[in-house]
């Protein structure tokens, strides 16, 4: 008997995840570094492959991406696992740890798009006199 794997009936990711307009430095809470909660949005319906995040992540370099999940990790959020086999299957998925963020993932998305304007239009005063940190 052949077991399919679950993953294989996934759906794929969407490259427009992310809105490109919306920077991902306007999330209030960061778990790691700039990209670990897109990475963890993606990692939410199951294991994905390196490249499969790099379809709704196309403007993080593969270094970045490969130090963000190895942080991730390290933090215990994701496990990679390795599919041993002609072809090495290496896929990334969220812990139990890791899941529990989603849900406050979702309350800092949320908070960010209430108050993306008025973020945006701070950022642009702080420009204008010179402060933007």
């Amino acid at each position: 008997m052949i077991e399919r794997d679950v993953t294989d009936s996934l759906e794929p990711l969407d490259p427009e995840m992310f809105d490109p307009v919306c920077p991902s430095e306007l999330m209030p809470i960061r778990v790691g570094d700039k990209w670990a909660g897109m990475i963890v949005q993606c990692l939410e319906g199951g294991p994905r492959r390196f490249s499969e995040l790099r379809v709704p992540l196309r403007n993080i370099t593969p270094k970045v991406l490969t130090q963000s999940l190895r942080a991730l990790e390290r933090d215990g959020y994701v496990v990679r696992t390795v599919h041993a086999g002609p072809a090495r299957d290496v896929r990334y998925a969220l812990t139990p740890l890791g899941r529990t963020l989603l849900g406050v993932l979702d309350v800092a998305r949320a908070w960010a798009e209430d108050h993306l304007e008025e973020v945006m239009d701070a950022r642009e005063a702080a420009a204008r006199t010179g402060r933007h940190g």
